[in-house]
């Protein structure tokens, strides 16, 4: 050590510093002041070390101090000294303050010395109290283990609704044994109220505690915002000790109990030595000690300023943490201290946190519940918040145990307000029984049944549960939960009520009546639901439930029989379609279409059997005499809908089977049963895409009608199938690239003009004419000779548009000897005689004037029936052609002799034609003159072919009867002269019939 301790103390750092050197060092300065501050300056972490510091500082002032007493003692003659009973006088209680201020103020400015070293002694022995305080801390912090019971804090909540659960205790534990987290350098210098602060947030509640019992002055007023600092998630059992109590007696705060280090307080710490030291520069340079807070709270609260607290508290924690817990936690504690106005919150908190943590949680958990949000819900919104997430299986626990809880307080709320109202439990409960889901109602249901003890029962009241079960019931839309429909019926009473033979069914009819109207929409009211349900079943006495729970019961069997076919309807409809036929039969012919499909797969005869005993079912009545859902039809209706189901599936080896099944299930006469497959195989044919009746829906409609027994229209529809399906084979369009449909076939009107599209669309269909003409049988014209003349003229024409002449005169004469048939076994006036032969005619007038067919003996031949057949007023044309043409065969036949008598080789003469010009050049042309309407459905460009459908048209559109006839003719086109010869005499007959006809006319004589 150098001789000089001042430069020696100066170069002395504070980790080298230790009670030794410490004593040695400032041991040798003389200078009582220097050694103060010298000391004051000093902070180190060393507990012993510091205490050295500290305890040989304030020795240094002790003279200083003695000398500011006598000054004072001098001039009051009063030592201060403790009394028997309690500390010494201070000088206030000597004096009362006023001139001891003064007078030490002017000795301090006189002695500036003296005012700091007894400033200083103010400061150190400040911080050899923290110091105490601080080893008090560093010994460790006891691990407490303490039962905090919460229903001991709120015994007198004699109406808590949880009461009879079982008691929640729960064990909080402080913090064990750990290093103090503040450095004594630290604990010394800083703020007090700081320090305290630091260590709530940090939960060192008991160093907290002790600090406030050591220097209780400093800190008791800033005890509330030191509380302030503990964090809202924990638990107020943590820090109970710290927390605000409460004298009932006094309605004030308890003060909380001081235990300072020194019982009596310094001279050089009482206020009158701090006035007088406060204004002298010197004292100022070298701090002040820490003095109680100007800005803290009154010395006491009263009770509305601690209920005040503890609800900013409570809400602190519920919107910094949302632990509802912590905050019932809180706010219980506080009742427990008798602090008024808490018990409402509390009750709020208490089913808040019962919806928090003792609800089942689904995949949307709300996190940020409120006092204020939950305060504001209404009471329906809370009950469904509820049991959001309850199960069928807990749904009944849940509601004995949150929400009947909930609904008892909310009777006691309004019983406390003055406006009791013993229905709003029920009328809650009954709310959410008919808005949950019917899985949850039957629970709620089954836990109510009449058969359980009424202390049991949630529902209690037996007519409430049926009023309840039938506004569920009805009101509900589900097409799939007949099970549990049928579950929550099994719940229901049965009352033991006599019957009225005459009446009940009146009574039923006017009850299903009025009902089916109540939940029918209207304008009005577009739906029902089951609140409005249970206002229309509520005014209903027992008897009337009854028997409406008699008819819910038929509903229900009914409704689980159409959800066993896929076609299940809402217990609404049967009451809506009670007096509704046309409603009933559409749902059983939905219920035989429906079965069958891809959901039901009945592949067996039982299986559609068991169907039809269904549907009969549901037309006849029960035990109890209430229709079913098809009351209004008859077992025959229900078996023809039957029928037409099972066929449409395409099942028709089952429907024969069924039809000439033993057990006669489905017993239909004959002709209905041919109706019904008729029916059904026009749909299919209406329905087919392709007319090809080997496939799809035309291979379903032609094998429908196997089904019944062969008949005259049943032989017609598959010849007209069978027709259809010819037509497609010659690929016929209705538009350019699009096929025809079957549904195009069997809406034309004219269905000739089909063929003229056959013929049209196809070059060498002419040639077929046998297969054309079974075409036009199928068709519907079997027997119908008109038709059959229509359809040679038509083929006739393509060949001659083809130039097909043998062909063409060979289908002419075939049409001759049919009409020829028909003019001898009919009337001449007949409309169908007459038109026959004005197709025939036009046709053999065509091709007998026509230029490029070469053989003249046929013309003529051609020309002679014309002129047979042909009206009056063509006669006059057909002569003329007639005679050009006879006089070019007699100039042929010369020219052929001559040649013949010169050895000359006679080749075949080609005719040049003569045409005058009033005959008009070709048939089409002579044909506009009739007038006759063109066809609507051609529209080829060609100019041939528009010719040959102009005729074709005109002899489609005639008018035509039954009749039949077939005859061959001769197709040779040239003969020997002796056949020659008969020929001619053949011609020469025709023209003298015609030429006698032609006289009979003119002198105005009647034709035969």
């Amino acid at each position: 050590m150098t001789s000089d301790p001042y430069t020696y103390w100066t170069t002395l750092s504070d980790n080298e510093l230790t009670v030794d050197n410490v004593t040695r060092t400032l041991g040798l300065v003389q200078n009582d002041l220097w050694v103060t501050v010298a000391v004051s300056e000093r902070v180190v972490n060393d507990v012993e070390v510091q205490r050295t510091l500290l305890e040989l500082g304030i020795g240094r002032t002790d003279t200083a101090l003695k000398r500011s007493r006598e000054v004072a003692s001098s001039l009051l003659a009063v030592q201060s000294s403790p009394t028997e009973n309690g500390p010494s006088k201070t000088l206030e209680d000597v004096t009362g303050g006023g001139s001891i201020s003064d007078t030490l103020h002017a000795y301090f400015e006189a002695s500036l010395e003296d005012a700091q070293l007894c400033n200083l002694r103010a400061i150190l022995l400040h911080r050899l109290d923290r110091l105490n305080t601080f080893v008090e801390l560093s010994k460790g912090t006891p691990t407490f283990n303490y039962q905090y019971n919460v229903e001991d804090e709120v015994e007198e909540w004699e109406d808590d609704p949880w009461a009879d659960e079982t008691n929640t205790s729960m064990v909080v534990k402080g913090k064990s044994s750990e290093q103090f987290p503040i450095p004594l350098s630290s604990f010394l210098m800083e703020d007090l109220y700081l320090i305290s602060c630091q260590l709530a947030s940090w939960q060192w509640f008991q160093a907290v505690q002790t600090l406030q019992a050591r220097h209780q002055p400093i800190l008791w007023p800033l005890r509330l915002a030191i509380l302030d600092s503990v964090p809202e998630h924990v638990h107020p059992a943590n820090f109970r000790e710290i927390l605000p109590t409460f004298d009932v007696s006094s309605n004030l705060e308890l003060e909380s109990t001081e235990r300072p280090w020194r019982v009596e307080r310094d001279w050089s710490e009482l206020s009158d030595v701090q006035t007088a030291l406060k204004d002298i520069s010197a004292v100022s340079s070298t701090g002040r000690p820490e003095l109680v807070p100007e800005h803290g709270l009154p010395v006491l609260l009263t009770a509305d300023d601690l209920s005040k607290w503890y609800k900013l508290r409570v809400d602190k924690i519920i919107n910094a943490s949302g632990l509802i817990d912590v905050a019932l936690a809180t706010v219980q504690h506080g009742a427990s201290q008798g602090i008024p106005d808490l018990g409402e919150i509390g009750e709020e908190l208490s089913l808040l946190s019962r919806l928090v943590y003792d609800t089942s949680q689904g995949p949307d958990i709300q996190d940020d519940w409120t006092l204020h949000g939950w305060s504001s819900m209404e009471p329906s919104a809370v009950v469904r918040a509820y049991l959001a997430n309850s199960t069928p299986e807990s749904v009944p626990k849940d509601i004995t145990r949150l929400v009947l809880p909930y609904l008892f307080v909310l009777e006691s709320r309004a019983e406390r307000e003055g406006v009791p109202d013993p229905e709003l439990p029920n009328r809650l409960l009954y709310e959410y029984v008919l808005s949950a889901p019917l899985q949850i109602t039957a629970a709620i249901f089954e836990a109510s049944k009449p058969t359980l003890p009424t202390s049991q029962r949630l529902i209690k009241n037996d007519q409430d549960i049926a009023r309840l079960a039938l506004a569920c019931l009805y009101g509900s839309d589900s097409l799939d939960e007949w099970s549990t429909m049928s579950r929550i019926f099994e719940c229901l009473p049965a009352w033991d009520i006599p019957r009225d033979v005459d009446n009940d069914e009146d009574v039923t009819d006017t009850t299903i009546s009025s009902l089916g109207a109540f939940v029918t929409p209207s304008t009005d009211q577009p739906q029902c639901n089951a609140f409005d349900l249970l206002v229309f079943f509520k005014p209903l006495p027992m008897a009337s439930l009854s028997r409406t729970l008699d008819i819910l019961d038929v509903h229900l069997e009914s409704g689980e029989i159409l959800s066993r076919w896929s076609v299940p309807a809402p217990l609404r409809w049967f009451l809506q379609s009670h007096a509704d036929i046309k409603e009933q039969r559409a749902w059983a012919n939905r219920m035989a279409r429906r079965a069958g499909g891809s959901d039901d797969q009945l592949d067996s005869k039982e299986d559609w059997e068991w169907l039809l005993e269904d549907m009969l079912k549901l037309t006849g009545k029960g035990d109890i005499g209430l229709p079913g859902a098809f009351g209004l039809l008859t077992r025959d209706d229900v078996m023809q809908l039957f029928l037409s189901g099972l066929l449409s599936t395409g099942r028709f080896d089952i429907a024969k089977d069924i039809l000439c099944s033993s057990t006669n299930k489905l017993s239909l006469d004959v002709s209905k049963v041919e109706n019904i497959c008729l029916e059904c195989s026009r749909e299919f044919y209406d329905n087919a895409q392709s007319a090809n009746h080997k496939v799809g829906d035309l291979k379903l409609a032609y094998d429908c009608l196997d089904v019944p027994q062969l008949s005259d229209r049943i032989v017609q529809e598959k010849e007209f199938i069978e027709a259809t399906s010819r037509i497609s084979s010659f690929n016929v369009f209705s538009r350019p690239g699009i096929p025809i449909s079957p549904i195009e076939i069997r809406l034309t009107s004219d269905r000739l003009s089909l063929v003229s599209r056959v013929l049209s669309s196809n070059s060498d269909a002419y040639k077929h004419g046998e297969v054309i003409l079974d075409l036009v049988h199928k068709l519907g014209y079997r027997d119908d000779v008109v038709a059959e003349v229509k359809t040679l003229a038509m083929l006739a024409d393509t060949a001659l548009q083809a130039e097909d002449f043998p062909r063409a005169f060979e289908l002419i004469e075939r049409m001759v000897e049919r009409v020829t048939k028909l003019r001898n076994t009919s009337l001449v006036e007949d409309s169908q005689v007459t038109e026959a032969s004005e197709v025939c005619w036009v046709a053999c007038f065509q091709l007998g004037r026509q230029p490029e067919f070469q053989d003249v003996e046929k013309k003529l031949s051609l020309l002679g029936q014309a002129l047979e057949l042909c009206p009056p007023e063509k006669l006059y044309d057909i002569l003329s052609a007639w005679n050009r043409m006879a006089k070019r065969d007699v100039d042929c036949r010369k020219e052929r002799i001559s040649s013949t008598n010169k050895g000359i080789a006679a080749s075949a003469s080609r005719e040049r034609t003569f045409v005058s010009g009033d005959v008009a050049s070709s048939l089409r042309a002579r044909l506009r003159e009739f007038h006759m309407p063109s066809p609507p459905l051609l529209s080829t460009p060609d100019a041939a072919a528009l010719a040959s459908r102009t005729f074709r048209s005109v002899t489609a559109n005639f008018p035509f009867s039954v009749g039949r006839g077939s005859q061959a003719s001769d197709r040779d086109g040239s003969r020997a002269s002796s056949l020659f010869r008969g020929d001619r005499e053949d011609v020469s007959a025709q023209a003298t019939r015609v030429f006698n006809k032609g006289i009979g006319w003119l002198i105005g004589a009647d034709n035969e």
